[in-house]
């Protein structure tokens, strides 16, 4: 299928690690031009000679996210060298185990402005150009919004509140034709993903106790999948589609785990 994405500028915050560099590779390859936005100078560097490498076409611009006047420096270089934005990809954020039971309001503040403050921002910054573009926004969520984890309040929060911006502005900018959409992820295997498991005394008995849970295949997702979902929902294919909360998740939000189909 031809998603039409030749040319698009597209920011993809955190977009040089996990689901993030997947989001970019397949829109490099879907020739578009994505821009990797985040503050990791190393893993930016590395991904975008990997992808010079190769012939692919992907910008960065370094910033940190929890600092509004990085972001707005960001997004006006990327506005300058390309002459145009077509869609955000909110994507960056960490699984940072604020508790409840012992954690403290600064915390959970921090935790709000790593994974949910600068989701408003950088929509907020790109919105003059994509009324300009009709353009669109993915917002990427997480399942402990609807199931919970446990051990992660400021996590859990920051995805609902994605979940509701989600909602609350694919409704606002109806007017402009922005499409607004959130892809939830639940068990996607990613360095982020590998580093928490490996906390665990029995790490490769841990990770086969979680995907013997999940209903479709008894696997991960893949952040490839992850990729297909959200180059869809950029794309001109998905043009109906918005307010969407989408679940690439092999069933394991919301189907019965007690399901035997080994």
């Amino acid at each position: 299928m031809e998603l039409g994405l030749k040319d698009k500028v597209i920011i993809v915050t955190g977009g040089s690690k996990g689901i993030g560099k997947g989001i970019v590779s397949l829109l490099a390859e879907e020739k578009a031009i994505p821009i990797i936005v985040g503050r990791n100078k190393p893993s930016i560097q590395k991904a975008i000679a990997a992808y010079q490498k190769i012939g692919l076409r992907v910008g960065y611009v370094y910033a940190e996210l929890t600092k509004p006047e990085q972001c707005e420096a960001a997004v006006k270089a990327i506005i300058s060298e390309y002459g145009r934005i077509d869609g955000l990809v909110n994507n960056a954020g960490v699984n940072d185990s604020v508790r409840l039971d012992n954690g403290t309001y600064e915390d959970f503040m921090e935790s709000i402005k790593r994974n949910l403050a600068h989701y408003y921002l950088m929509a907020q910054l790109v919105l003059p150009e994509l009324k300009k573009n009709k353009g669109t926004i993915v917002n990427i969520g997480s399942k402990t919004a609807e199931t919970g984890q446990g051990g992660t309040s400021g996590y859990a929060a920051s995805n609902g509140g994605r979940n509701a911006l989600t909602r609350e502005w694919a409704v606002e900018l109806l007017p402009y034709s922005i499409r607004v959409n959130c892809v939830v992820v639940a068990e996607c295997y990613t360095p982020l993903y590998e580093k928490w498991i490996n906390t665990f005394d029995h790490p490769e008995e841990k990770l086969k106790s979680i995907t013997d849970k999940i209903p479709l295949e008894h696997r991960m997702t893949s952040a490839d999948e992850i990729a297909n979902t959200v180059a869809f929902l950029l794309s001109s294919r998905s043009s109906h589609t918005t307010g969407q909360l989408i679940y690439v998740d092999g069933g394991y939000t919301h189907l019965d785990r007690a399901i035997d189909n080994k």
